[in-house]
């Protein structure tokens, strides 16, 4: 098992070996990967999520909005920016992805705890987001928007109020979104699987 401080080569290599997943490595930040895996799972049922920790980079293009006599709504053409990041989800194997995440989950504990916790296991921390995730709304298109300063904001408060987790799903579209939440339960499936006693 490689330090936390030194595992961005075995991190880049353990993902490189997935054919499957060409352009994988395209899109991820390697760079101190796993404590930014870690910041941001543990942030997603939050009000935000910090790009500087992010371990993906910023999906292309510009936001695209509708703007017909003042109402604003997000384009349909929007949830195309996000086809790429969809097409790697769904073609990482989530038994291997939850090989991979067994095999150096003692890193993934580490990073966890230097957030704050402890006494905490961060196995539980992901089942439950990935269950918060889950349980997204999926709004009817076209979803209204407000500008009431720089950045957009829902119209509706109850999706407003949403986490940025959600808030993320939301913005990729129902199909995109619920493609992604059929991933996130095939991954939740694959790491329950796994006897908890054996990474604690």
């Amino acid at each position: 098992m490689p330090a936390l401080d030194t595992s961005d080569n075995n991190m880049k290599n353990a993902l490189s070996e997935w054919p499957e997943t060409q352009g994988l490595i395209d899109v991820l930040i390697l760079e101190g990967f796993v404590r930014r895996v870690v910041a941001t799972i543990d942030s997603l049922t939050g009000p935000k999520v910090a790009l500087r920790v992010m371990p993906v980079k910023r999906v292309p293009g510009t936001f695209v909005f509708n703007d017909s006599a003042g109402s604003l709504t997000i384009a349909a053409e929007n949830a195309a920016r996000y086809d790429k990041y969809v097409k790697l989800a769904e073609a990482i194997d989530s038994n291997k992805l939850a090989a991979f995440y067994f095999r150096y989950y003692p890193l993934f504990q580490q990073a966890y705890r230097e957030l704050g916790y402890p006494k905490s296991h961060f196995n539980d921390r992901l089942i439950a987001v990935i269950d918060h995730l889950l349980e997204s709304p999926e709004p009817e298109s076209p979803v209204a928007l407000v500008r009431p300063k720089v950045f957009y904001q829902y119209a509706d408060a109850t999706l407003e109020s949403r986490s940025s987790g959600q808030k993320i799903l939301m913005r990729m579209g129902t199909n995109n979104a619920r493609r992604i939440k059929a991933r996130l339960a095939e991954i939740r499936t694959a790491v329950t699987r796994t006897s908890i006693l054996s990474v604690r």
